[in-house]
């Protein structure tokens, strides 16, 4: 990301990658210091996997199968499918949902990238793969996964700003990684 402020740390993904089969993945910790009088930002964890071939039994699954797993649950209330202009005007189709795990909330924005699209849920994206699969002989795709923690002392609003303004300044760098 171009903008000064911005700090990373790579975060492995080498435990879950017997999950997630074959592909390119970056899972990556961002966090936001405006200045040196302001503290940092909450961080914001970036995960995009991509799969060249979903040919082969090994498909994008939806954040909804795998993050319940690891003890989240869905706030069903607070989830929602909306449009997210990037920095550039680009629009992105995606959804936003809150998660928790016991007293910890996090917001999320993921979709799933393929071929110029953005979509925000895994079946409409399943049925774009098969008719890309007929008609340009290409199944690849990746997911896009944003999340910021929702701090106790913040309101939700406040973690969606966090959120969606990191994933406007990061959605115009995608096409250099992920084939349209």
């Amino acid at each position: 990301m171009g903008s000064s402020g911005w700090r990373t740390a790579h975060n492995p993904v080498a435990d879950t990658l017997e999950v997630l089969g074959k592909g390119d993945f970056l899972n990556r910790i961002y966090t936001f210091q405006p200045s040196a009088e302001a503290g940092p930002q909450p961080p914001i964890s970036l995960f995009i996997g991509y799969f060249a071939s979903q040919r082969t039994g090994q498909t994008m699954h939806s954040p909804q199968n795998c993050l319940p797993g690891a003890g989240w649950i869905f706030d069903l209330h607070e989830s929602k499918y909306t449009y997210l202009q990037d920095v550039n005007g680009k629009n992105y189709k995606v959804g936003e949902y809150v998660i928790s795990n016991g007293s910890i909330k996090q917001f999320v924005i993921y979709w799933y990238q393929a071929h110029g699209r953005s979509i925000p849920n895994e079946y409409i994206a399943k049925g774009y793969m098969v008719a890309d699969a007929i008609r340009m002989d290409r199944t690849d795709g990746a997911l896009v996964r944003v999340i910021t923690q929702v701090l106790p002392s913040e309101s939700l609003e406040t973690a969606e700003a966090r959120a969606i303004h990191f994933t406007q300044q990061m959605a115009p760098s995608l096409p250099r990684f992920i084939p349209n």
